[in-house]
């Protein structure tokens, strides 16, 4: 098995991304076909569907395959097409004289912030980011930490789905941190054709899965960018006809994502009642959070570096919650949520890279995040100002309160 997952995502046995391009190659241009030409289109689908039957068999993980499959049946339900009939490819189509320069500006439907009319409401965004051992924090602003070994989806709505793996850290420790990640982008109207984003472990690419930096062939391609901030450890993508910035990063050994949404794009689900663990929205189930607030105390108390027990390993390089505490300093001044989680995993890991993983984490939040007063979390969020900043010093008595007091001190000493 690891010898197979060495090998270029060209031998890999799941063949969908070939059945989308030949699809996608075959129907080119088809938003602007007429009546006469649905039966072509259908034509097409049915191909598109005996596509994805005969690699079905090698495809049963592969999320791009299960898109595939539930895109298929919604294009035939929008088109009336029958699932019986021919299944030849069409013909390839040629785009129309003057395209290019057509395609060069994008359509105003694909620029999410320009389609807003001038005396609309301004867009709504919001923040998703996944880090270290890992933590995640929703749309809706609220910090867990989580085990999620293995695959989870981040986001699925309309416009695109995410899913990320996560492995353990250390062998036989609960301990994981995320080790794969996939973006589908869906087919949009005439803006972009799907594609498929896929990052793994010391594999971070500047391109899509079929290899392209843009949206495709169609006349908005160019609203989905990816651009390479650091060769290998960060990448930016722009998907303007949705208003979504996406992140990725590599540090050490592990992914971190980020995401900046409309409100509107977050809530595009036809079938609310399916997405339960959709975590960027819902979080993560209670019985795969972990309380490290509870688990530091534990460590500043007893001062010890193992996680969960006597039982599990202790992590390659040993760090006490003081010199936890003064390395995560170093870069997050701020004692908040970005800072204590950086403390868990420096403990649970031994790993200084889990440092660098909640540093850039908070930059990413300070990039993305349209409330510049939400940007820390802390962990009595209810209490605080507005502002959302840490309250120093313990809490002040009311005046009447401290009269009391007063007059019981005097009395008590005129006792005495």
């Amino acid at each position: 098995l690891p010898a197979l997952l060495s090998l270029p995502a060209v031998t890999s046995p799941c063949k969908i991304l070939k059945c989308n391009s030949e699809f996608w190659a075959a129907t080119s241009g088809s938003h602007h076909l007429g009546a006469e030409e649905a039966p072509e289109f259908c034509t097409a689908l049915r191909a598109y569907a005996h596509c994805t039957r005969r690699t079905a068999r090698t495809c049963r993980g592969d999320l791009a395959y299960h898109s595939a499959v539930h895109g298929i049946d919604d294009l035939m339900v929008q088109h009336n097409c029958s699932k019986d009939g021919p299944t030849s490819q069409p013909r390839l189509r040629t785009l129309p004289p003057g395209d290019s320069q057509e395609r060069s500006d994008s359509p105003e439907i694909c620029h999410y912030e320009k389609s807003f009319h001038k005396h609309s409401a301004a867009p709504n965004y919001t923040h998703c980011g996944l880090f270290g051992d890992p933590h995640l924090r929703t749309f809706t602003d609220t910090f867990q930490t989580c085990k999620v070994q293995g695959a989870w989806p981040l986001i699925d709505n309309n416009y695109l789905n995410v899913q990320v793996t996560n492995t353990p850290v250390l062998p036989g420790s609960s301990a994981t941190a995320t080790s794969k990640l996939t973006i589908i982008f869906k087919s949009f109207q005439e803006c972009v054709d799907q594609k498929v984003y896929q990052a793994e472990m010391d594999e971070l690419p500047a391109a899509f899965a079929d290899g392209s930096k843009n949206g495709g062939d169609k006349h908005g391609a160019n609203s989905l960018k990816i651009t390479e901030k650091v060769s290998g450890q960060h990448i930016e993508i722009q998907a303007k006809y949705i208003g979504t910035t996406i992140v990725v990063r590599q540090v050490g050994r592990y992914l971190t994502f980020a995401v900046r949404m409309p409100e509107e794009v977050v809530n595009a689900v036809e079938d609310r009642d399916s997405q339960g663990l959709y975590l960027c929205l819902r979080g993560c189930p209670l019985n795969q959070q972990i309380d490290f607030q509870t688990f530091r105390s534990a460590q500043a108390a007893e001062g010890r570096t193992r996680r969960k027990g006597p039982s599990l390993p202790a992590p390659p390089e040993a760090f006490t919650y003081e010199s936890a505490t003064a390395k995560c300093r170093e870069k997050l001044p701020v004692e908040d949520l970005y800072f204590q989680s950086c403390v868990f995993d420096l403990l649970t890991t031994g790993d200084v890279n889990f440092m660098l993983a909640a540093y850039y984490a908070f930059e990413d939040v300070k990039m993305l995040h349209s409330n510049k007063d939400k940007l820390h979390l802390y962990e009595r969020t209810r209490d605080l100002a507005p502002g959302n900043t840490a309250p120093s010093g313990p809490p002040r008595a009311p005046p009447a309160l401290w009269v009391a007091l007063l007059c019981l001190s005097q009395c008590w000493q005129g006792l005495l």
